[in-house]
C-alpha cells in the first residue's frame, strides 16, 4: 500500500502540523456485540494502519475506543444514498485536526471500508465512517492541560 503524504502548507485548503509534530486522531468504533474478539482486533488494526498509511499518523499514536453493542443499540436505515446496509453495520468515527483534502479523506474511507471487508465478516457497504475535525486547542492528553495550545503559544509567530 502506498503511503500518502500529509498535505503541505500552502496547498489549496490544507494545513500541515508544525514541523516535527503530528496531530493524533481519536477513533471510536461501534460494532455489533456478536463480533468476535479476533475480528475486533483486526478491525482496530485495519483502521489504525489505514490512518498511518493515508493520514500519515505515526504508528505509535493509537487512541481508540472500541465498543461492542447489543442488538438495538446500533440503528441504521436499510438504505441511504443508494447504499444497502445489512444488520451488521459498524460505525467508525475519527476525531482529527483539520487540514486534509477531500481526496485524502476519500482515500481513507476507501482504505478502511475495503480493509475491514478483507479482514472481518463485514461488507464494505456496512462500514460507515465519520470524520470530525477539531482544532488543536480542543485536545487535552492528560493532566488537565491543553498541550497543543501550550505548544502553539510558545511559538515565536504565535506571540506576534
Amino acid at each position: 500500500m502506498r503511503r500518502m503524504p500529509f498535505p503541505h502548507a500552502g496547498a489549496a485548503g490544507t494545513v500541515s502540523p508544525p514541523k516535527g509534530e503530528t496531530a493524533m486522531p481519536l477513533v471510536r468504533i461501534d460494532l455489533p456485540a456478536a463480533t468476535s474478539p479476533t475480528e475486533v482486533a483486526a478491525i482496530s488494526r485495519t483502521v489504525h494502519q489505514s490512518m498511518v498509511e493515508v493520514f500519515n499518523v505515526p504508528q505509535d499514536d493509537m487512541f481508540q475506543v472500541v465498543a461492542r453493542r447489543p442488538p438495538g443499540e446500533i440503528v441504521c436505515t436499510p438504505q441511504f444514498l443508494g447504499v444497502q446496509h445489512s444488520d451488521r453495520v459498524l460505525f467508525v468515527q475519527i476525531f482529527c485536526a483539520p487540514g486534509r483534502t477531500v481526496g485524502v479523506k476519500e482515500a481513507l474511507y476507501e482504505r478502511i471500508a475495503h480493509g475491514i471487508a478483507a479482514q472481518a465478516s463485514f461488507a464494505a457497504a456496512d462500514v460507515i465512517i465519520n470524520l470530525v475535525e477539531t482544532l488543536r486547542e480542543n485536545w487535552s492528553f492528560g493532566n488537565g492541560l491543553a498541550q497543543y495550545a501550550l505548544q502553539d503559544r510558545a511559538r515565536p509567530q504565535a506571540r506576534a
